[in-house]
C-alpha cells in the first residue's frame, strides 16, 4: 500500500459558487477546502474520449479539476453510443474531443477543457505531457499504451492506466519517479507486448458497456487521491474487476530489476505489432480488395470464402455464399482437413487482422494459392453490399 504527498499544490481560496458547488467535497474531512483547491489547480490529461475517456471526463470536471486535456483525433460512431456516455446521438459524425468539450463545459463551465485533436506519437508526446500534472490513459491497444508509459517516464509524470474487455476491467498507477523509491511503470507489468492477434481489441471482442464506468470511475477516483494525497494509491498493485461474479482483487507489482531503462520513444507500431511477421508475409501480394473479390465470385464457382470471425459475429452480419471457420481452429489445425482442395480459397474477418493471421496457416500447409480480404466484412459492406450492418 502506498500513500504519497499531494500531486498539486492547492489554488487561491474557493468562492462563495466554488463552495456551493463543490459542498459534499468540503464537509469530507480528508478532503475538505484544502484538497479542492488542489483540484482545482489540477492539469489532468485524459487520452482518448472513448469508452473510459468519457466517464473519466465527466467525473473529472464534476469533481472541479481546473484543467482537463483532451487527447482525440476520431469522430463519434454509432457503435460508441452504448458505452461512451458523453457522446449522443447528435454528436455521431463530430468530432469526440468537441464533444466531449461541450458535455464537459455543460457539467462544469468552470474548468479550462484544452483539445488536443492529433494522433498521440512519439514527436510529441512528451511535449504534450510536459504541460500536465497527471495523465489518464484509457486507450485500448499496446502501441499507444506503451507510448503513453514510455513519455510518461520522460516527461516524469505519474498516469493513472485502465484498460476493459467484455467483462473485466484491470486499473493501475503507475509513476518512475514517485517518492520514495517506490517507482513503477507499466514494463514492470507487462515487460513486452503480447503477440500480434493474440489479445482481441475491444472492437473484435466486445466490451460491456456499464463496465466503462465501473472502471472509469476507479481511475478518476485514483486521480483524486493522487491530486490531493488522501488515500493509498494503486501504485505498485493491479486491480482486477470481473463483473459477472461481481469480485474486485488486487495483486501486487513489482519493480523488474532487468529491465532496461526509458531513455527514447520508439516505433511502437513496430514494437507491438499490428499482425505477425508471419501474416504480414503472407499477405504481401496474397490479398484482394472487395470490388476484386465481388468480381470474382460473379465469374468462377471456383472461389471457397472462409469468414474466420467467431459465430456472435457471423450472427450480426456476414456475406452469401461464406463458410463460417473461426480463426482458433484454423491456427490450431483442427479445421484444415476440412478445407476445400479443389477451390480457392478466400478467408475474411472483420477488417483483416486475424485473416492475415490464418492466410500464414493456410500457406505454411501448402494452400499456396490462398489469399484474404483486404479491410474485411467492414470495407465489404462499405464497397460492395451497403446493406450489411456494420458492427
Amino acid at each position: 500500500m502506498v500513500q504519497l504527498p499531494p500531486l498539486v499544490e492547492p489554488s487561491a481560496p474557493l468562492s462563495h459558487e466554488d463552495v456551493a458547488r463543490y459542498s459534499r467535497h468540503l464537509i469530507i474531512p480528508d478532503v475538505g477546502t484544502l484538497g479542492q483547491r488542489r483540484l482545482r489547480n489540477a492539469r489532468v490529461l485524459v487520452i482518448g474520449a472513448g469508452g473510459l475517456g468519457s466517464p473519466a471526463l465527466l467525473y473529472l470536471a464534476a469533481a472541479g479539476v481546473g484543467t482537463l486535456g483532451i487527447v482525440d483525433d476520431d469522430v463519434v460512431e454509432m457503435s460508441n453510443l452504448q458505452r461512451q456516455v458523453i457522446h449522443g446521438r447528435s454528436d455521431v459524425g463530430r468530432s469526440k474531443a468537441q464533444s466531449a468539450a461541450e458535455s464537459i463545459r455543460e457539467i462544469n463551465d468552470g474548468v479550462d477543457v484544452r483539445l488536443h485533436e492529433f494522433r498521440l506519437d512519439r514527436t510529441n508526446a512528451v511535449a504534450l505531457f510536459e504541460q500536465y500534472d497527471l495523465i489518464l490513459d484509457g486507450t485500448d491497444n499496446f502501441a499507444t499504451r506503451y507510448l503513453v508509459n514510455d513519455a510518461a517516464v520522460l516527461a516524469h509524470k505519474p498516469y493513472v492506466w485502465g484498460s476493459i474487455y467484455r467483462f473485466e476491467g484491470q486499473v493501475s498507477v503507475f509513476w518512475e519517479d514517485a517518492p520514495g523509491g517506490v517507482g513503477l511503470n507499466y514494463r514492470d507489468l507487462y515487460p513486452e507486448a503480447p503477440p500480434p492477434g493474440m489479445v482481441p481489441s475491444c472492437a473484435e471482442g466486445g466490451v460491456l458497456g456499464v463496465l466503462c464506468a465501473s472502471v472509469g470511475s476507479v481511475m478518476v477516483t485514483e486521480a483524486i487521491k493522487l491530486v490531493t494525497g488522501i488515500g493509498e494509491t494503486l501504485l505498485g498493485r493491479l486491480m482486477i474487476y470481473d463483473a459477472l461474479s461481481m469480485n474486485y482483487r488486487t495483486l501486487r507489482v513489482q519493480r523488474d530489476p532487468d529491465r532496461t531503462p526509458i531513455t527514447e520513444l520508439v516505433d511502437y507500431d513496430a514494437f507491438c505489432g499490428v499482425v505477425s511477421d508471419e501474416a504480414a508475409a503472407a499477405a504481401d501480394g496474397s490479398t484482394i480488395t472487395p470490388a476484386e473479390l465481388a468480381a470474382l465470385m460473379k465469374g468462377s464457382d471456383d472461389v471457397a470464402l472462409i469468414d474466420v470471425r467467431e459465430p456472435v459475429e457471423w450472427d450480426i452480419a456476414h456475406i452469401d455464399g461464406a463458410t463460417l471457420v473461426p480463426k482458433g481452429r484454423i491456427l490450431s489445425g483442427e479445421a484444415l482437413a476440412e478445407l476445400p482442395q479443389n477451390r480457392r480459397i478466400v478467408l475474411h474477418c472483420k477488417t483483416g487482422i486475424r485473416s492475415a493471421e490464418a492466410l500464414a496457416v493456410l500457406h505454411e500447409a501448402g494452400f499456396g494459392d490462398a489469399v484474404h480480404l483486404q479491410g474485411g466484412i467492414v470495407a465489404w459492406a462499405a464497397q460492395v453490399d451497403p446493406s450489411l450492418p456494420q458492427y
